[in-house]
């Protein structure tokens, strides 16, 4: 069977924190006119830039990008746009997953009626919701193929948070997690790995019985680590921490878009990726949240933990192709620099043990993580 070659646009959403740089602190109840402005300042060509649950949060969202280098090119200026118009109220932003020091409990809700609603249904479970995340859309128009890949992409999805993770720190406490905001994105319902579907029409008849039933209202109420985006026709990624440096934004973005690239390319040879059950990629999903890169994925077809280096190389072969088809290999081949240098919760980790290392008490090192992110954010940024 012919398959139409998707579109395979890429659009990406990123949450931001907004902080004192003072106090280090979150800012609980920001000025209604920071995000007049920056929504204001953001050329409509470039994205836009909207509220999210909690009032310290600030999303940005691209329009819609032709390549890679064109989401890393939006991406920037909504970052510096954002940052700049935060400078001018004494703030800055932090693109982490979570906050070093925050106390959940002292936020306060957006008032906005879908927030509104959100948190009287979800109580304590929506207020804990202090936590920001990477979301990957890629365009694909053909409703079948796009739940086709959906089923198989699932596999892949604990490879890239590996790459994300910037949350290791919970109310002042080192978790000893490296996605600490997977944990508190899981007391929601609806979430995790997605359910698998024969065709689009098997996912519309569960998605209406749920509708019908009166449990939600529409498809953005299912908060699947991957899924058909409910207001575009696209598959979006949502496994991942937001990154601290734009560079990693940019290669999880290119690694993304060329995984599903080289799983239309595997369906039009007539073969496709081994659908594995949820139970067994799930034990890869918890060893990406809880160990990141260090103690290894297992590779399933081999049935044995494998160092994660080896399974990124294996993965940039698998996608090279349609890396360079798509423009995108140099981003691809930059998660080798994730691995060097560390994720941001490597990092973070290490700028506060090295200040404890330096006489620092627990709450100062947790303040130099904070001082850390506020620079990294901007790092790449033009």
């Amino acid at each position: 069977m012919t398959i139409k070659a998707p579109a395979f646009t890429v659009g990406v959403e990123e949450e931001y924190l907004l902080v004192d740089p003072k106090t280090r602190e979150l800012v609980a109840e920001p000025p209604d006119g920071l995000l007049r402005d920056c929504q204001q300042a953001v050329p409509a060509d470039v994205g836009a830039v909207a509220p999210e649950f909690l009032r310290p949060q600030i999303e940005v969202d691209t329009s819609v990008c032709a390549d890679i280098g064109e989401i890393r090119e939006k991406l920037s200026a909504l970052r510096r746009i954002v940052a700049e118009t935060a400078a001018g109220y004494g703030y800055r932003i932090i693109a982490a997953s979570t906050h070093p020091t925050a106390r959940w409990h002292e936020q306060v809700h957006t008032d906005k009626a879908r927030y509104n609603a959100l948190a009287a249904d979800l109580q304590t479970v929506a207020q804990r919701l202090l936590i920001c995340g990477m979301h990957v859309h890629v365009g694909i128009d053909d409703d079948e193929l796009r739940i086709d890949l959906m089923n198989q992409a699932s596999y892949f999805l604990p490879h890239l948070l590996v790459l994300s993770t910037s949350s290791p720190f919970w109310q002042g406490r080192d978790t000893g997690l490296l996605s600490y905001r997977i944990s508190v994105f899981d007391e929601l319902p609806r979430t995790g790995l997605p359910a698998r579907f024969d065709s689009y029409g098997e996912y519309c008849r569960h998605l209406d019985m749920l509708v019908d039933a009166g449990l939600i209202e529409d498809a953005t109420k299912i908060w699947w680590d991957v899924r058909p985006s409910a207001r575009f026709p696209t598959l979006e990624m949502r496994i991942t921490d937001v990154c601290t440096r734009i560079d990693d934004s940019a290669t999880i973005a290119a690694l993304f878009v060329s995984l599903l690239s080289m799983l239309v390319r595997l369906r039009r040879e007539n073969q496709r990726w081994r659908i594995y059950s949820n139970m067994l990629i799930n034990e890869n999903r918890w060893r990406a949240q809880r160990y990141g890169f260090t103690e290894g994925l297992v590779d399933f077809g081999r049935g044995e933990v494998v160092d994660y280096a080896d399974l990124l190389e294996e993965i940039i072969a698998l996608v090279r192709t349609d890396a360079e088809a798509r423009g995108c290999l140099a981003e691809v081949e930059a998660a080798r620099d994730i691995l060097d240098r560390g994720t941001s919760a490597h990092r973070q980790l290490a700028v506060y043990r090295e200040a404890l290392a330096q006489d620092a008490d627990e709450r100062e090192a947790l303040h130099a993580v904070v001082d850390w992110l506020i620079e990294e954010t901007l790092n790449g940024v033009q």
